[in-house]
This record gives C-alpha cells, sequence and structure tokens, in this order.
C-alpha cells in the first residue's frame, strides 16, 4: 500500500506543479479559443491542462518502475507499456484537437487505433465471466473488437461530461478510487497478481486528477481540455479492461460449498462486468441521452449543444458549484454503492443505504424547484431568501441629502485578452471603468 500510496502522491504532485508553467504556455500558443453558445465559463480560459496530466502519468510510471515491489508488474507484464503508448498517441490527437479544432471523425479515428495499439501489446480482454454461465474465452477478435469499444465508449463518456469547472477531473477521482479498492482487494485479498497492473493504473490516475484539481476548480484557470479528457478516459478504460479480461475467475477458487453460498460468494467474479458500467454510469447515459436528442432533431451525433446533464442542473437553478457536488455525489453513490455490494452482497443494510442516499440526491436534484418559506418567529435565524416578503411602500419624494448629488453610475467593460481567469498574462484585470 505504501508503494501505491508514494506512486499516487509523486504523480499528483508533477501534475500540480506542472499545471501552471502549462497555463502560461497555453496563454502565448494562443490555445485560449473564444466562447462558444455551448459554454458556461463567461471569461477565455487557456487549455492544453492534459500536457500537465501526461508528464504526471510518466512520472508515476518512472517512480513504480524503481520501487521494489511495483517493479514486478513491468517484469511480469507488458500492460505498463502498452497503457503509455496508447496515452501517448491520444494525448498528442488531444492536443492537436485543443490548438487546431481537429474533425469529431478523425477524433474517433484515432482513439480506435489508441486501441489497437494496446491490443497488439497485449492490454486486451481475454475471458468473460458470465452470471450462470462461467468464464467465456473469447477469439482474438472477439476480444480486440470488445477492448477498442471499451476504449472508444470510456473516452467519449469522459469527454462528454467535461462541461463545467472540475468535473470531469472530479468525477473519474471519485471512480478511479473505487476502483483501486476493488483491485487492490483482487491483488491483496486473493493474492491474484494479475490485478497489480489494474491497482497501479487506478492510483495514478487518481493523483492525475487530484494534482489537476486545484486549478481546474470553479473558477478555473485552465482546462484540461480534449488532450485531458481523452487521456484520463483511456486510462480509466485500460484499468477496467485489465482487472475485467486479464484476472481469472477460477484462481479466487470461489466455486465451492451450496449453491446459495455460491452465489454469494461469486459475486466478485461478475462485478468487473458492472463496475466499469458503474463508474461511467452517469457520463455514459449523458453520451447515451446526447446521441438520441441530436438523432432525433435531425442532427449530427456529434454536433454540440447545451442538452449535457450539467446544463440541465444549471437550467433548474443550482449554481456552478452545486451542480458540480451533486454530479460528485451521485458518482459517489454509484461507484461506492457497486463496491460495497462486491464485499457483501447479502447485506440489507447496503440496499437500504443506497436507497436512502438516492432519495437525498434525488431532494437535492429538485431544492430549487422548491421556495420553502420560515415561519415568522424564525425570521431571524435562516437566510434572507427563505424569508416571507414584506411589500416596500416607495416614496414619491427622493431622500434629503446636504452631501453632493449621486455619482454616474460604472459600467463594466468587457474582458479582453487579459480578462482570463486568475492571474492574466498581460496585466490586472480591470472590471469597472476609471
Amino acid at each position: 500500500m505504501r508503494e501505491y500510496l508514494l506512486t499516487l502522491c509523486i504523480t499528483a504532485a508533477v501534475t500540480y506543479l506542472l499545471t501552471g508553467p502549462v497555463r502560461k504556455f497555453a496563454i502565448v500558443a494562443g490555445a485560449m479559443p473564444e466562447i462558444r453558445a455551448r459554454d458556461v465559463h463567461r471569461e477565455p480560459t487557456p487549455r492544453l491542462g492534459g500536457i500537465a496530466m501526461f508528464f504526471g502519468l510518466c512520472a508515476g510510471l518512472l517512480v513504480a518502475d524503481h520501487l521494489t515491489n511495483l517493479n514486478q508488474v513491468f517484469e511480469k507484464s507488458n500492460e505498463p507499456r502498452a497503457l503509455l503508448s496508447g496515452a501517448a498517441l491520444i494525448w498528442l490527437i488531444g492536443v492537436l484537437d485543443d490548438k487546431f479544432e481537429i474533425d469529431a471523425l478523425i477524433k474517433l479515428g484515432g482513439q480506435m487505433i489508441a486501441a489497437g495499439v494496446m491490443v497488439m501489446q497485449g492490454l486486451t480482454i481475454l475471458w468473460l465471466p458470465v452470471p450462470g454461465v462461467g468464464t467465456v474465452a473469447l477469439t482474438q477478435w472477439q476480444g480486440t473488437l470488445l477492448t477498442v469499444a471499451l476504449v472508444v465508449i470510456t473516452i467519449n463518456a469522459v469527454n462528454f461530461v467535461d462541461g463545467l469547472d472540475g468535473l470531469a477531473a472530479g468525477m473519474v477521482c471519485i471512480a478511479s478510487a473505487a476502483f483501486f479498492m476493488y483491485a487492490y482487494r483482487i491483488w491483496y485479498s486473493y493474492g491474484i497478481e494479475a490485478a497489480a497492473p489494474a491497482t497501479l493504473f487506478a492510483a495514478i490516475l487518481m493523483g492525475m486528477c487530484l494534482g489537476f484539481l486545484p486549478h481546474n476548480m470553479h473558477p478555473a484557470r485552465i482546462f484540461m481540455g480534449d488532450s485531458g479528457s481523452m487521456l484520463i478516459g483511456l486510462v480509466l478504460a485500460a484499468g477496467a479492461i485489465s482487472v475485467t479480461g486479464q484476472v481469472d475467475p477460477d484462481v479466487m477458487n470461489l466455486f465451492s460449498g451450496s449453491e446459495r453460498n455460491t452465489v454469494h460468494q461469486t459475486v466478485p467474479v461478475y462485478i468487473p462486468l458492472l463496475l466499469p458500467l458503474t463508474i461511467i454510469a452517469i457520463p455514459a447515459a449523458d453520451l447515451i441521452l446526447a446521441i438520441v436528442r441530436r438523432t432525433w432533431r435531425g442532427q449530427s451525433p456529434f454536433a454540440a449543444d447545451r442538452g449535457h446533464l450539467h446544463h440541465r442542473l444549471l437550467e433548474i437553478g443550482h449554481s456552478h458549484s452545486r451542480a458540480v457536488l451533486i454530479m460528485y455525489f451521485w458518482s459517489a453513490l454509484i461507484a461506492f454503492g457497486a463496491l460495497a455490494y462486491s464485499v457483501n452482497s447479502a447485506s440489507m443494510w447496503i440496499v437500504l443505504g443506497v436507497v436512502v442516499l438516492s432519495a437525498i440526491g434525488l431532494v437535492l436534484l429538485l431544492l430549487p424547484r422548491f421556495t420553502p418559506r420560515a415561519p415568522v418567529w424564525a425570521e431571524r435565524f435562516v437566510p434572507p431568501r427563505y424569508r416571507r416578503r414584506k411589500t416596500v411602500v416607495a416614496a414619491s419624494q427622493p431622500p434629503l441629502t446636504d452631501g453632493p448629488a449621486e455619482q454616474e453610475p460604472r459600467t463594466p467593460v468587457a474582458a479582453g485578452v487579459s480578462g482570463v481567469n486568475g492571474a492574466t498574462a498581460v496585466g490586472p484585470r480591470s472590471r469597472l471603468s476609471r
């Protein structure tokens, strides 16, 4: 565990320290596009945050290669090298897209090529545990197609959800934390060395997201761009592929005892089929709804709009920060709920806890629809928005003042190139005319 924590901290530190220089480089390079109709932010913000995240990934793999216990992952498996190859390719495509806005079909082809590069180096699904059937071996073509499909879906799901400050990085961090606990339990409790690469990938992914989040929280000083969202989506998919299609369920020796006990004990075997889906449940739902919505309107599935889940939360009345926290809550509920169910599937307390938390989440979602008013005796203890409105009679004459006349109100000045979030590249930001 100490080696994984050290790798996580090194990855987070490198990502955090490099994000500042990368932000200045993005401003100089002009990777700060104009605000589009579907964007939520109001000021031009630099992209290319994926550069810092990629170097954080490289630093994490380099440190893990020199640690005593984690070095065996590189000696016994080629999966870390496969991940680095696919990540470098998808990162390069993302950098070009952040700067030059390449076509969506070209990006899709690049994603498939990156997945194919990982498959050629051994990171592929070899078998699937199917409930009621057992372990089903896949042919080479079946494993390749399934691997490429999972990588492409995960990358685009994470890319679709990257619409608010800190949303994609936070959701992937929560998902990777749950995935790390699951993979570490498979590796440590059952003694299966094949789960070590997935555990390492999850730790590095957490470090990448944690190091980038301080710069990306609202108001964001830099965006990860496609170079970052596609990168973390590929790393998340690589961990799911590693633990799903590489770990043999028969090694766990769970098929013993009565039939009822066997069903309960083999839940951890089937969870790898469900856990990757629960991790990207919200992004995948957003992806499916976007495709159906755009196709129904006669548009291209790749056409951008303002109909994503986070846009709808803002339209309901949630603030930017509250919408992000609500999405965090649902991601944590789904991911950790599946993780708790894999540990003890026979406990009804887990099901009841998930149901109660789901009800709380629904109340939080619909909170702006309600306008509760506090009673008169409690108005002094609640914020002004919950107090009963009082009728104010406007005065017929202006108030008498002995001082000079009121000055003319100042009008805001539109932000230019120097009006980016946080520290500016040219000078101090001026909001009001002097």
